[in-house]
C-alpha cells in the first residue's frame, strides 16, 4: 500500500477510509494521539510513544479499547503492509462515537485511528528558522490532545513569514513550539522548560535529555525568557521527526552559532540512536 488508514479494524488507502461524523474527534477533538517513524519496517521508540499515548489518555479519563501490547502489535503489522519501510506512523484514540454532548458518553468505547504514509525524518543537520508569538493554548499542554487549533495558527503564521517553526512564550517565558520542544545552550548547560502542564514533554526531548546526561552535559529544567533564547550560545528544536535542529534565526534576528561542534556531536549521536533502533 502507498498509504494506509485504519479505523476500528477497517484497513484501506487513507483517502478511502470513512469515519463516522459522530466520532467525538470530529466535533470536539476529544482524544489523544502520538506519532513516530519507521525505517526498514522497524518502528522507532515504539514502546515510548505508546506509553505516552496511554498516559495522555489516562490524564483526560479516556479508556482505550485496546491494550498497549495490542496497539504495538497492530502498528507493527500495519507497517508491513506498506510499499516502503520508511514511514510516518500517526495513531490516536478518540472518546468513542456518540450524539454531540459535552459530557462523556455513557458507553466508554474508544475508537482507534491509524494513518501511515511514506516519510523520512528531517535532516537533523539542516538549521531551522523560527518566529515567536504568545502561547495562547490551554493548560493541558502535557496531553497530546487532538485540540490543536492554536498550534495550527502558530505554524501557519511561521510558514507565512518564511520560517519553519514558531516558538511560544507566556509573558516572555518560553514554553515550547507549535509542534516541537526547544532547548537553549548557555555556558555549557542545556536549559529546557520543566515538564509541567505548560508543555508536552515529547520523546525527542527525552532522548536529548538522556544523551546529555549520559555524556556529562549538564541539563537544567527551568524557566527562561525569549530574550535568553535570542542571546543563548545555541538554541535547538527537538521532536519525533527533528532529532536536534539548530535554530539560526528568531523573528528575523540571528541566534546561536557559538557552539556548533557540540551541537554536531549531539546530532550525530541522536542519528546513530535512530539508525541502531531501526536496523
Amino acid at each position: 500500500m502507498k498509504t494506509l488508514g485504519y479505523y476500528n479494524g477497517v484497513i484501506d488507502e487513507l483517502d478511502r477510509v470513512c469515519v463516522p461524523m459522530l466520532d467525538r474527534a470530529c466535533y470536539f477533538g476529544d482524544g489523544v494521539y502520538d506519532v513516530t517513524y519507521s525505517r526498514n519496517y522497524r518502528i522507532f521508540a515504539l514502546e515510548e510513544h505508546i506509553s505516552n499515548l496511554f498516559a495522555g489518555a489516562e490524564r483526560i479519563g479516556l479508556v482505550p479499547s485496546s491494550s498497549p501490547k495490542e496497539v504495538a502489535s497492530l502498528l507493527c503489522d500495519l507497517v508491513k503492509r506498506m510499499n516502503t519501510g520508511e514511514n510516518r506512523i500517526y495513531f490516536q484514540f478518540s472518546r468513542g462515537t456518540d450524539p454531540r454532548n459535552h459530557a462523556f458518553p455513557k458507553e466508554k468505547k474508544s475508537n482507534l485511528w491509524v494513518m501511515i504514509c511514506h516519510a523520512t525524518v528531517r535532516d537533523p543537520y539542516r538549521p531551522i528558522r523560527c518566529i515567536s508569538r504568545p502561547d495562547e493554548r490551554h493548560f493541558l499542554c502535557n496531553v497530546k490532545s487532538l485540540n490543536l487549533l492554536p498550534n495550527v495558527l502558530a505554524a501557519e503564521e511561521a510558514e507565512r513569514r518564511g520560517a519553519e517553526e514558531c516558538i511560544l512564550h507566556r509573558n516572555g517565558t518560553v514554553t515550547e513550539c507549535a509542534h516541537s520542544n526547544v532547548f537553549i545552550l548557555q555556558n555549557g548547560t542545556f536549559l529546557t522548560h520543566p515538564a509541567d502542564e505548560r508543555i508536552y514533554a515529547g520523546t525527542g526531548r527525552a532522548h536529548l535529555l538522556t544523551l546529555c546526561r549520559k555524556v556529562g552535559i549538564p541539563v537544567r529544567e527551568c524557566l527562561y525568557s525569549l530574550d535568553d533564547l535570542k542571546n543563548a550560545d545555541e538554541a535547538v528544536i527537538t521532536s519525533a521527526s527533528v532529532f536536534c535542529a539548530p535554530v539560526t534565526e528568531v523573528d528575523g534576528t540571528p541566534v546561536g552559532g557559538k557552539s556548533p561542534d557540540l551541537i554536531r556531536a549531539i546530532q550525530t549521536a541522536l542519528c546513530r540512536r535512530f539508525l541502531e533502533g531501526t536496523t
